[in-house]
């Protein structure tokens, strides 16, 4: 090869594997859930659902929580805010069969780690998931419901963790592309 086409061929093929890698790890369909309180509460605040290769990413603010404290966090089996107590979106998301469990080990597929509420009642969260999807399959999680409880989920109890009253609710919707 020409000597003086070497950099321009290096320089072509070191884009061209940026571009790649950048490719597969692009983000993919997306979902926002926004959350109302139930009645008697105060806790709102908005969710974001981003595919990442095979995984999502959930990041989301919610404020009006008791301070300082962990809150358990799941996704529910129907998009239904309708009841004034959150009852309305059934119980959790699970379409594997799977016992409730912490989301480090067996657990429903709307297990989610648990939510922690700042000196000022405001839990900023981010965190990976990797047994759900966004916009296709079983496990996707548009059009069912996200709920935030009262009390910390002791990923134990079956079938809901024993955490409490539903203290806001919304629905995981896609986002338009």
């Amino acid at each position: 090869m020409n000597t003086r086409l070497r950099p321009l061929a290096l320089a072509l093929m070191l884009g061209s594997a940026a571009l790649l890698g950048a490719c597969a790890h692009a983000p993919g369909p997306s979902a926002t859930a926004t959350l109302l309180p139930t009645t008697g509460n105060a806790a709102v605040g908005v969710v974001t659902f981003q595919m990442v290769g095979d995984r999502v990413l959930v990041k989301g603010k919610v404020r009006g929580l008791k301070p300082n404290q962990d809150h358990g966090f799941h996704a529910h089996e129907k998009g239904d805010c309708s009841s004034g107590d959150g009852m309305s979106a059934g119980g959790h998301f699970n379409p594997t069969g799977k016992p409730h469990g912490s989301p480090l080990g067996d657990h429903h597929a709307g297990d989610m780690p648990a939510i922690t509420a700042d000196a000022n009642g405001v839990a900023d969260f981010e965190f990976m998931l990797s047994d759900v999807t966004i916009g296709s399959g079983p496990t996707d999680l548009v059009g069912h419901g996200l709920i935030v409880h009262a009390s910390q989920d002791d990923y134990a109890t079956q079938p809901t963790g024993n955490s409490g009253a539903r203290i806001a609710c919304g629905v995981i919707k896609r986002d338009p592309h």
